[in-house]
């Protein structure tokens, strides 16, 4: 099709990151309790093996990422840190207390098992331009999980957010049977771009899948990427899976 030949031109030098999801060793770790596997380690070691950032996503109920883990981490990072989460008053006391790279809004209730929906920005304007306020007068930058919609995408610009991630759950449920669902997201980042945003990405994002995302997207900042990265791990060793998810991304 013509618009992918076009966005591999635009896309071809563009840098993107990879942060790598930290969630699921914490999910092991609880299992059993104790401290195996090491989640601060792990955090160490991915960036020693070529990680561009960690995430982590601390739920109120701690069922993998706690608070202390999350400020223990804050403490070893080199790279950058990203912090997901709702933003409600324990999730402001960790930015404040760890001072991450990036705070990215997501606006799941605390019995969701997984983040599976952007936000309704214009639903929630009032609460979301406050956060998004005391999050910049933190110095750190902001990012909302998004979906594809433009006015939703636009009016988080006029909001003063650094960046969006598109949740990419619906892109990859369908990739495989229907690689064309690429399109709302490239013509997506396209808007979001010339309304200023920066692009991150994220959920379900896996080795079968990344490579043509990164090739299609006109401009992409970042990846965020736990679930799939981590089970690869179990096959391929981290480093080793590190290095074939960095390679996805050129």
């Amino acid at each position: 099709m013509e618009f992918r030949i076009e966005f591999v031109i635009l896309n071809k030098n563009h840098v993107t990151k990879l942060s790598v999801n930290i969630n699921k060793i914490a999910t092991i770790r609880n299992a059993r309790g104790g401290q195996t596997p090491n989640v601060v380690q792990f955090a160490i070691d991915c960036q020693t093996f070529g990680a561009d950032g960690i995430t982590v996503h601390p739920r109120p109920d701690e069922r993998h990422i706690t608070y202390k883990d999350t400020l223990e981490i804050s403490e070893i990072i080199t790279t950058e840190f990203n912090i997901e989460g709702y933003p409600d008053a324990r999730y402001f006391e960790l930015l404040k207390k760890t001072k991450p790279a990036q705070a990215t809004l997501v606006p799941d209730s605390p019995t969701v098992l997984t983040s599976n929906a952007g936000w309704d920005v214009k639903a929630n304007e009032t609460a979301l331009a406050r956060w998004i306020d005391e999050i910049k007068r933190l110095g750190i930058r902001c990012s909302l999980f998004m979906e594809t919609n433009h006015e939703q995408i636009e009016l988080a610009a006029k909001l003063g957010a650094d960046r969006i991630e598109f949740y990419t759950g619906p892109y990859a449920e369908q990739f495989s049977s229907n690689p064309d669902c690429i399109k709302p997201y490239v013509d997506a980042c396209a808007f979001a771009v010339e309304c200023g945003l920066e692009i991150n990405a994220g959920h379900d994002l896996s080795l079968e899948n990344l490579r043509f995302f990164k090739q299609h997207m006109p401009r992409l900042d970042e990846v965020s990427i736990g679930h799939a990265l981590i089970s690869d791990a179990l096959y391929y060793g981290i480093e080793n899976t590190i290095h074939l998810y960095k390679r996805c991304l050129g």
